[in-house]
């Protein structure tokens, strides 16, 4: 099995760990500390040693920050998190803000003292996140102090070690292109950009870039390192040396040097000392390698990750894999679906054997390489927790007169899946049925979109909303988050949310259409199908070509649950397509046990 589903924190973890830490911070003279979720790559899935904020805190969340003064502590957690932050940490130690309109900075205007040390340790932070602190220490008095040891690493006495999982190569019949050609396109980035070289600090354009994989970081096939490149398309890979075997060098060419991670602190000292122009991102780079190379002499150029875009922008190669992709894991959701239809109705099947199920039948193909992160196996109330983990201390029964919410997804060597599907367990609800067919509404209004070039995924949020707002409800996530090519199944720099985003979607983009609704304490609802943006087309008695978004996913979309009167002659089309697709796309996956109840399952409506 791939997931495990042992609880990995509790709010012991206070208890016993904040008293640890403020002895180190004490032997630092620090009045507080800032831990971010955040690794030194920035990562979102995190390597076990870099597990600081849930070590500190007990919370497991992919996103947010802690605070921790001598006398006091906050957790800065998003909407996603608003309930698990209350069941894993403890509040006697804790008070609890949204990161997104309190973050550090804005916390600490508000709370800290003049003439306060406040600690930070700058291979987690940003440049932008660390302009931030300095804008508030300025403003408050306090003094902002970049620590050489981490209080947490040194209070955190049985830390795992880093991993050092073997890199592997990335075939050229998934990625579409070549590393030389990628390299040759972001050195005119640079060029352009006026800079020498950029340095490259994401793991997903590292592995971009280089054509490569690794196992670092769970469900993210990922390989931790650096890379410098230059103008020319030149490029140093700085990875730890036992990761790389024989057959990598010979397949990056002599345009690739090889070099231990440890190598980058003098690598980037000599590019002060020959004073060149170096391009770093300021929302991704470690703020040590900018002081560092600020200090050797250099000069920064700041420059959003040149592979972020091209990255995002999948090339033809990387879209056929990415429908293959969702064709074999349909089918193994098909059979997962028909299985919560027939024997999970029995009201005795548990969250954690469901998502046991969900694996085992994922993992019936050879492709299957991971889950592209850990199942969201959510009955009844659990289901109203946006990002649920079933552990044995949460797991319940799938009720009966329940909803069952169940987000997974996997890492094929050709496409990374997500996919959400929300089922009855028994009798639904009037109420429950009316939601749901709000939310299939706001899917379907998105997935049927037309827009010009230059439109933002902020621009269509609202589309996605509005028939939960008609009757004054709403859900507090993202409606779509960008999708790698196996690869993280979150990706930027594309989204589809109502925070503003600037960045233009573009042909050959994968995203989620994801709109849900929870109602706390009762029951989650959220469908959700990976989109790509198509190329622009002309309209018929239009004057502007215009996008589209062509659904990708591929299963039955619980019928039951609908109320086909809420439900408009369009929207009925389009569901009557998509489950037409379904069938006659998945029919030679389906096993012949099920044919009848998948013919009734992908029916007209």
């Amino acid at each position: 099995m791939f997931q495990t589903f042992e609880p990995v924190s509790d709010k012991s973890f206070a208890a016993k760990h904040l008293p640890l830490l403020r002895s180190e911070m004490k032997k630092q003279n620090l009045d507080g500390f800032i831990i971010p979720h955040d690794d030194e790559y920035q990562n979102e899935y995190i390597p076990a040693y870099a597990e600081r904020l849930m070590w500190a805190t007990g919370f497991s969340g992919s996103a947010g920050a802690a605070v921790i003064m001598q006398d006091s502590a906050v957790m800065l957690t998003d909407g996603r998190y608003t309930l698990q932050v209350r069941e894993q940490t403890d509040a006697a130690f804790f008070s609890y803000e949204d990161i997104t309109e309190t973050p550090p900075d804005v916390w600490l205007l508000e709370h800290a003292q003049k003439s306060t040390r406040i600690g930070y340790d700058p291979m987690l932070h940003t440049l932008a996140s660390v302009k931030r602190l300095r804008i508030a220490a300025e403003k408050v008095g306090f003094e902002l102090v970049a620590v050489s040891e981490n209080p947490v690493d040194l209070a955190w006495q049985d830390q795992p070690e880093a991993p050092l999982t073997p890199i592997q190569v990335h075939d050229l019949k998934y990625a579409g292109k070549s590393s030389d050609e990628k390299r040759k396109e972001i050195a005119q980035s640079i060029q352009k950009a006026g800079a020498d070289s950029v340095l490259i600090t994401a793991p997903p354009s590292l592995a971009w870039l280089f054509n490569v994989r690794g196992h670092d970081v769970a469900r993210s096939p990922l390989p931790l390192g650096r890379a410098l490149l230059d103008k020319t398309g030149k490029a140093t890979l700085f990875v730890a040396p036992e990761k790389v075997g024989n057959e990598l060098p010979g397949i990056l060419g002599d345009d690739v040097d090889i070099r231990a991670e440890s190598d980058l602190d003098a690598a980037l000292k000599k590019l002060g000392q020959t004073k060149a122009r170096v391009a770093v991102d300021p929302a991704l780079a470690p703020s040590k390698y900018i002081d560092d190379l600020k200090d050797a002499g250099a000069s920064i150029v700041e420059l959003t990750d040149p592979c972020a875009l091209p990255r995002a922008t999948k090339n033809e190669t990387e879209i056929a894999g990415a429908r293959s992709a969702h064709i074999r894991d349909g089918a193994a959701i098909t059979q997962f679906l028909y299985w919560l239809d027939t024997e999970a109705q029995s009201g005795e099947i548990d969250e954690i054997t469901a998502a046991r199920k969900l694996e085992e039948i994922r993992s019936q193909s050879d492709d299957l390489r991971d889950l592209s992160f850990d199942t969201i196996s959510g009955a009844g109330s659990n289901g109203a927790i946006c990002h649920y983990r079933v552990s044995t201390e949460s797991n319940i029964k799938l009720a009966k007169n329940s909803l069952y919410l169940v987000d997974s997804g996997g890492q094929y060597y050709d496409g990374t899946t997500d996919i959400t599907r929300t089922v009855p367990i028994g009798e639904a609800t009037d109420e429950m049925r009316d939601r749901f067919t709000r939310v299939l509404k706001g899917h379907i209004a998105l997935a049927r979109m037309k827009f010009p070039a230059g439109t933002t995924g902020h621009q269509l949020d609202a589309i996605a909303r509005k028939p939960l707002w008609d009757v004054g409800l709403d859900y507090d996530h993202g409606t779509g988050h960008g999708v790698g090519s196996f690869l993280g199944v979150h990706e930027g720099p594309q989204r589809i949310a109502k925070a503003p985003n600037s960045q233009a979607l573009k042909p050959g983009m994968i995203l989620s259409n994801e709109p849900g609704f929870y109602k706390a304490g009762e029951f989650g609802i959220r469908i959700e199908n990976l989109i790509v943006v198509t190329n622009p087309k002309p309209v018929d008695g239009g004057e502007r070509e215009m996008m589209e978004f062509e659904t990708i996913t591929l299963a039955p979309i619980n019928l039951d649950l609908v109320k086909v009167d809420l439900l408009t002659e369009e929207e009925r089309t389009w569901l009557n397509q998509y489950h037409e697709r379904v069938r006659e796309t998945l029919a030679p996956l389906i096993s012949t046990d099920i044919k009848d109840w998948f013919e009734k399952a992908t029916r007209s409506i």
